[in-house]
């Protein structure tokens, strides 16, 4: 799946299911009752569905040449060859469950004890699901990034002035994830889901869908931007 869809299908996702996160029931320490001590504002659902849409792409930080990995210049280049390196390789253990799982409680433990680095998960996150979606300057990379930094600033900080927390944020993050792994199993090429397995998971008889081709670009991402869309409106207009 290219970059726009996996985004789109996470930001989906969030809105689909974060209002009934909180009736489930309390995990070890990974609590809903906790995450989701009252109803989400509208802020902090918009800011769920745009940190689930950009942890939907961490699992393609795996990939250095990709377009994600140049979101904030060399900063995210290098954490791409980090990763690439540590993981094996692109579709390797970032495209799995355990490591949706493990995104997910770190994140989690991160927004419980660490502030410093709740944010720069937070901020990772925005930048990331705004250059899926197309944000920067065609063919200008420094510009590209310049324009995602500015912009990643000015969303974060909005969240800030209208006092989103994230309490919920290891939710966002592991669904964001598991996503993202869900998706490229529709693909031609399946993902290792039980990783470090080797088997990968995809459809039988050639059904994966061929990333990239006409029907994701002309037929998927318009129908996952207007599901965005109407999923807000549902969500956000009063009862």
């Amino acid at each position: 799946m290219m970059g726009h869809s996996h985004a789109l299908t996470g930001a989906i996702v969030w809105l689909g299911i974060a209002p009934g996160l909180q009736a489930l029931p309390s995990v070890f320490d990974f609590q809903p009752s906790l995450a989701f001590a009252t109803a989400m504002s509208p802020a902090e659902l918009i800011a769920g569905a745009i940190i689930c849409a950009g942890a939907a792409m961490l699992p393609d930080l795996d990939h250095p040449s990709a377009t994600i990995a140049q979101t904030f210049g060399p900063v995210t280049w290098l954490l791409s060859k980090g990763v690439n390196f540590v993981s094996g390789g692109h579709r390797k253990a970032t495209h799995s469950l355990l490591f949706a799982i493990l995104m997910g409680v770190g994140a989690h433990l991160l927004a419980e004890r660490f502030t410093v680095g709740q944010d720069i998960l937070v901020v990772l996150s925005i930048g990331l699901a705004l250059r899926a979606v197309g944000i920067g300057v065609p063919g200008n990379k420094i510009a590209s990034a310049v324009v995602n930094i500015v912009l990643t600033g000015g969303i974060f900080a909005a969240f800030w002035g209208l006092g989103v927390t994230y309490a919920w944020l290891g939710f966002a993050i592991g669904i964001g994830c598991f996503v993202h792994v869900l998706g490229d199993c529709l693909t031609e090429r399946g993902c290792p889901v039980l990783w470090p397995l080797k088997h990968k998971w995809l459809l039988p008889w050639d059904w994966g869908l061929k990333t990239g081709r006409k029907f994701e670009t002309k037929i998927l991402a318009p129908t996952l931007s207007v599901a965005v869309f109407a999923l807000l409106f549902l969500r956000l207009m009063p009862m």
